[in-house]
C-alpha cells in the first residue's frame, strides 16, 4: 500500500512547554486513521502542523510526497483541513460559500458550478443551496464545512474533532459520510476524545497523551502487543445456586486469574490468554450445563487499551515551565 502521510520526529515547543514531543506516524492510502487522546494531549497542534498552519520546532512530515516544511504550498493542494471550531460566513448563502472557496482555489466558473452541486448532494444539503449559512443547524454547518474542505478534491482530509457538539443523529450522519468518502478513495486523519466513535469508524488509531504517541496501529494489533489477557463478563441464567455453580466453574479453569460476582447478576472474570482461550472457556461452560446468556468484554477494546496505555502518563511532558526531552519513536504497528 502507498503511505500518504508520514511524520518523523514531529515536535512543537511553546517557550518551555513541549506540546508535541517527537511524533512518528505512518498512514496508508485509504485509511481512516484516528488520533485518540484526552483534551490537551496535543492532537490539535499535530493537525495544525500537518495542515501547514504551524511550523514544527523539530522533525518533518510528508503528505502525498511533499514536505510540510519545504513544500507547504504543494501540501495544501493535496489536503483538506477542518478545524475543531469551524468558521462560516453567516451573511453568505450556502452555494455562495462554496463558490467563494472554489474561486480561492482558482477553479473555473464551469467547474465551480459542477463542484457545488456535487458536494451539496454528497453532504445532503442540496435543498439548502439557497439558504443563508446562519440559518443552518450546527450539524448542517458541520457538513458544509466538510464540503468546504473538499472543494479542491484533496487526497487527504485532516479533521479535528468533527463530531464535537453534534447530537446523536448528526453524529451518525457524519460517520456515514466519512465512510462514503473513504469508499471514494479519500484518506482521512481524524482526532477525537470520543473513543466509541473512533473504534467504530477507524481502520487504525494512534493513542496520544502529553504530546507523545504511546501506541499506534489497528486496535487488535495494539491489543495483541500490550495485553496478555482480558476482563470478561458472563451473564448466567438461573437462580442463586446456578450463579454460584457457574462462578465456581469459572474459578476452577486454569487460565482464569480471578472471578467476581457483580451486583447486576453478572460474573466478571480476569482471563490469562487471547480470544481463543475465551472461546474455549465459553464452550466448556456450555458443555458443563451452564446457561450462558451473554459472554463479552467488560469494556470496549479501545477504551480498555486507552486506559491501560495512558496509566501513569501524567508526567511532566504536558506541564508548562518544564522542558522534557523528546522521546524516541512511538510504538508502531
Amino acid at each position: 500500500m502507498t503511505t500518504l502521510v508520514r511524520a518523523t520526529g514531529l515536535a512543537k515547543r511553546y517557550n518551555r512547554m513541549l506540546a508535541v514531543a517527537g511524533v512518528d506516524l505512518s498512514i496508508e492510502q485509504g485509511e481512516i486513521f484516528g488520533l485518540v487522546g484526552p483534551n490537551g494531549a496535543g492532537k490539535t497542534t499535530m493537525l495544525k502542523m500537518l495542515a501547514t498552519l504551524l511550523v514544527p520546532s523539530a522533525g518533518d512530515a510528508e503528505i502525498g510526497g511533499f514536505s510540510i516544511r519545504r513544500e507547504p504550498d504543494d501540501v495544501r493542494r493535496v489536503i483538506g483541513y477542518m478545524p475543531d471550531s469551524f468558521g462560516v460566513y453567516d451573511d453568505m448563502k450556502v452555494w455562495e460559500y462554496l463558490d467563494f472557496f472554489g474561486r480561492c482555489y482558482g477553479l473555473s466558473a464551469e467547474r465551480r458550478r459542477g463542484m457545488i452541486g456535487d458536494l451539496l448532494e454528497l453532504v445532503d444539503l442540496g435543498e439548502k443551496r439557497g439558504a443563508y449559512v446562519q440559518a443552518l443547524s450546527r450539524g448542517m454547518q458541520q457538513r458544509l464545512c466538510l464540503a468546504h474542505a473538499l472543494v479542491h478534491d484533496p487526497a487527504v482530509l485532516l479533521l479535528d474533532e468533527p463530531a464535537s457538539g453534534l447530537d446523536p443523529r448528526a453524529r451518525v450522519e457524519l460517520r456515514e459520510l466519512l465512510r462514503e468518502l473513504r469508499r471514494m478513495g479519500k484518506t482521512i486523519l481524524i482526532s477525537s476524545h470520543i473513543l466509541p466513535e473512533l473504534e467504530e469508524l477507524c481502520t487504525a488509531v494512534a493513542i496520544i497523551d502529553h504530546g507523545r504517541v504511546l501506541a499506534s496501529g489497528r486496535v487488535d494489533q495494539i491489543q495483541g502487543r500490550l495485553r496478555a489477557g482480558s476482563v470478561l463478563r458472563a451473564r448466567v441464567l438461573g437462580d442463586e445456586q446456578a450463579q454460584e455453580r457457574a462462578a465456581a466453574f469459572f474459578a476452577a479453569q486454569p487460565r482464569v486469574v480471578s472471578v467476581e460476582r457483580l451486583p447486576d447478576e453478572t460474573i466478571e472474570l480476569a482471563l490469562r490468554g487471547d480470544e481463543e482461550a475465551a472461546a474455549e472457556i465459553l464452550a466448556a461452560s456450555i458443555a458443563a450445563g451452564h446457561r450462558i446468556a451473554t459472554f463479552s468484554r467488560a469494556a470496549s477494546d479501545l477504551e480498555e487499551l486507552f486506559l491501560q496505555i495512558t496509566a501513569g502518563q501524567g508526567g511532566p511532558a504536558g506541564r508548562a515551565g518544564e522542558m522534557p526531552q523528546p522521546p524516541g519513536p512511538g510504538v508502531r504497528a
